[in-house]
């Protein structure tokens, strides 16, 4: 099955030059108008394809339904990618840069000579030589995450409109705002999409499928000092930002880390910090595999400040308050009462040529929050690489090959 009459390329190339990230400090919903921009544009394309019931709802929720074609009755699939990019980096005037048939050598972008991709730095860039690859200019990240994930599904879609000999079930295809900074399903209508089984088009190199994320709590740790006049603060002054430092130091120097853990091990992140002399924040991102294992870390986390309050008498008056926000939980827990959504995956990829690569997610997806819906939703390939930065980059042949998987998964189903 070839896919090389696909313009993937060039419809990635056009979307990611839209400006889309979203603010995690926005009380919108978009956080970001300009992300409308890239849902109005997908709605005129369907619609340009032939599909008839296409809408972009109040919330910003691009939806668009593939009739069944066949008799039979079949599961409603529904393939679902996020319009935003993550605000780490900057999204604003991408430049995307085509290299056709990619020698080896490493890639000096041409906006920052500093910036520059190497097969040292990316191994996986080794299978690309004599492929074309995409990246960004320099000086900003790409947008492949997860913009990949939308042209695949929109070239995905043009390819079912203009092949109808191939049969399948009624088709939804969802693109959320939002998920960077974890919303992208606050306000969604499942029932109104009224799909059975999802899959998210947001995971990385080819044949990777991802049925299992972290589990996510958010700890905020607000602590209390004593404020005085500096020059009058002797006995009485117990400073906030000195506590905050003396627990951050407190935390396990080589273990419990994002930079010193890996596969399944779980973390607790100091993921921001605020405030002042009398009052100061710390926030904390706690992740594991093992959904109970999230209180086992913030107990551990509790006991590490509280002990530098206790170990300190210039800490006698100070306290702490502590406020935890469950944020996404495993979506293993939800998709092993599903097996039909791994079987056919894994057999759609092994249709295409591909050895899957089951691993669990250091993180998560709007896959996560689906499957807690009711909605499960195991994550496909789309290529993407070193997201979030200005090293960004993805080959164009993963992303027809992950075009491929999703129509050898909908005559599977």
């Amino acid at each position: 099955m070839s896919f090389d009459q696909l313009p993937i390329a060039e419809r990635f190339m056009r979307y990611v030059q839209m400006d889309t990230q979203s603010d995690p400090d926005s009380t919108t919903f978009p956080s970001t108008d300009k992300q409308l921009n890239l849902a109005k544009l997908l709605v005129e394309e369907l619609k340009g394809m032939g599909i008839m019931q296409v809408e972009i709802d109040t919330h910003g929720y691009v939806m668009a339904t593939i009739p069944s074609n066949t008799a039979a009755q079949k599961p409603v699939l529904c393939f679902c990618a996020h319009m935003d990019t993550a605000p780490d980096c900057s999204g604003t005037d991408v430049k995307p840069i085509l290299h056709k048939n990619y020698n080896g050598a490493p890639l000096v972008l041409p906006d920052d000579h500093s910036q520059i991709i190497s097969i040292e730095a990316y191994p996986y860039l080794k299978n690309f030589i004599g492929k074309d690859i995409i990246t960004a200019s320099g000086n900003t990240l790409l947008g492949a995450d997860d913009k990949a994930g939308v042209a695949i599904i929109m070239s995905f879609a043009q390819y079912l409109m203009h092949h109808p000999e191939i049969l399948h079930g009624t088709i939804k295809l969802l693109f959320t705002p939002d998920e960077e900074v974890g919303r992208g399903t606050d306000f969604l209508d499942l029932k109104k999409l009224g799909a059975d089984y999802a899959y998210t088009l947001d995971g990385g190199e080819l044949g990777c499928f991802e049925m299992e994320t972290f589990s996510a709590d958010y700890l905020t740790m607000d602590i209390q000092g004593v404020i005085a006049h500096p020059g009058a603060a002797k006995g009485v002054m117990q400073n906030a930002i000195k506590i905050a430092g003396e627990i951050i130091a407190a935390l396990p120097k080589q273990v419990w880390s994002p930079e010193h853990t890996e596969q399944r091990e779980g973390f607790v992140h100091p993921n921001h910090i605020s405030g002042g002399a009398e009052k100061a924040r710390l926030e904390f991102l706690i992740r594991d595999h093992d959904t109970h294992k999230l209180n086992e870390h913030v107990n551990r986390l509790k006991l590490i400040a509280d002990h530098v309050l206790l170990q300190n008498p210039d800490f006698s008056k100070a306290y702490i308050t502590y406020t935890i926000k469950e944020q996404y939980r495993n979506m293993r827990e939800v998709i092993d009462l599903h097996p039909i959504l791994v079987e056919n995956a894994l057999a759609a990829y092994k249709k295409a040529g591909i050895l899957p690569i089951v691993e669990p997610i250091r993180g998560g997806t709007d896959g996560s929050r689906l499957s807690f819906l009711g909605l499960p939703a195991p994550n496909i390939f789309t290529g993407m690489q070193a997201i979030h930065s200005k090293h960004e980059w993805i080959g164009v042949s993963d992303m027809q090959k992950s075009v491929e998987v999703l129509v050898n998964l909908v005559e599977i189903f």
